[in-house]
């Protein structure tokens, strides 16, 4: 009887101490370092932070970030392009391990999904027709009116929070522009940092409009919950990113200003 019982006390030591090394393991950090690289989502339609150059290869704000964040993890980057509709589910179903694609941190993504500290700061913006003589100051002001949006974008949840806009939602920029400036739409909504990149080479007629944004929107890098290791690992790559200057270089080689820090 005592046998049994000591054999019992050793099964269940045994089985928690495995138990707990497959926690230890199932951590992301640890994942990602076995795999030797960080599996990162990003559009790939999004300029400039991320979009194919001519040579077919990724280019962008958040391509470089991307990139020198996994190299203060030890690993190299490995991307996974896909549309901004479906890349939160594919996170969550762990198709790759980070999204880092101007991924605002707001308070309902961060009941399913932790993020880093932020490596982007922005606000919401207007984009109107050079022949538009209207100057549209405000959401509220586009009551009644067409306004174009990115489908599944916090823009587009900001545009359905005020009653009376007709809200139009696409799947990218490129589309809700052409629409825009062939008079479908009476606005787009997007991220100020963009703007004048999309109008520049759109070579449509557009200009920018107010800024609409009551706060500063903060983009981090989300990854899904329960990796404690991988969180404190992400989070000290951005704070020596920004420390070494080297965010500030990468923002200034696609923005000319530091985006990197909140707007003064």
């Amino acid at each position: 009887m005592k046998i049994t019982l000591l054999g019992k006390m050793l099964i269940i030591g045994l089985t928690g101490l495995l138990l707990s090394a497959a926690a230890r393991a199932d951590d992301l950090l640890d994942t990602v370092k076995q795999r030797g690289t960080l599996q990162i989502a990003l559009e790939g339609t999004f300029p400039p932070f991320n979009y194919k150059a001519a040579d077919g290869q990724l280019e962008g704000y958040d391509v470089d970030v991307a990139k020198a964040v996994a190299a203060k993890l030890g690993v190299k980057a490995e991307f996974v392009t896909t549309e901004w509709s479906g890349i939160i589910a594919g996170l969550q179903a762990k198709r790759y391990d980070v999204i880092v694609n101007q991924v605002a941190i707001t308070p309902e993504r961060e009941k399913a999904l932790d993020f880093s500290p932020p490596y982007t700061y922005s606000t919401a913006q207007l984009i109107q027709r050079k022949d538009d003589s209207r100057q549209f100051k405000s959401l509220d002001e586009l009551k009644g009116h067409k306004l174009g949006v990115s489908l599944g974008s916090n823009y587009n949840d900001m545009a359905k929070s005020v009653p009376g806009i007709d809200v139009k939602t696409y799947p990218g920029a490129p589309e809700y522009l052409r629409d825009l400036a062939s008079g479908r739409l009476d606005a787009a909504l997007n991220d100020r940092l963009m703007l004048a990149y999309l109008i520049k080479t759109s070579n449509l007629p557009l200009r920018t409009g107010a800024n609409v944004g009551t706060d500063q929107d903060q983009m981090g890098i989300p990854f899904r919950k329960g990796n404690p290791k991988f969180a404190k690992a992400i989070a000290d790559a951005i704070d020596q990113l920004k420390q070494d200057g080297t965010l500030t270089k990468i923002s200034d080689k696609w923005f000319g200003i530091d985006v990197s820090k909140p707007i003064q």
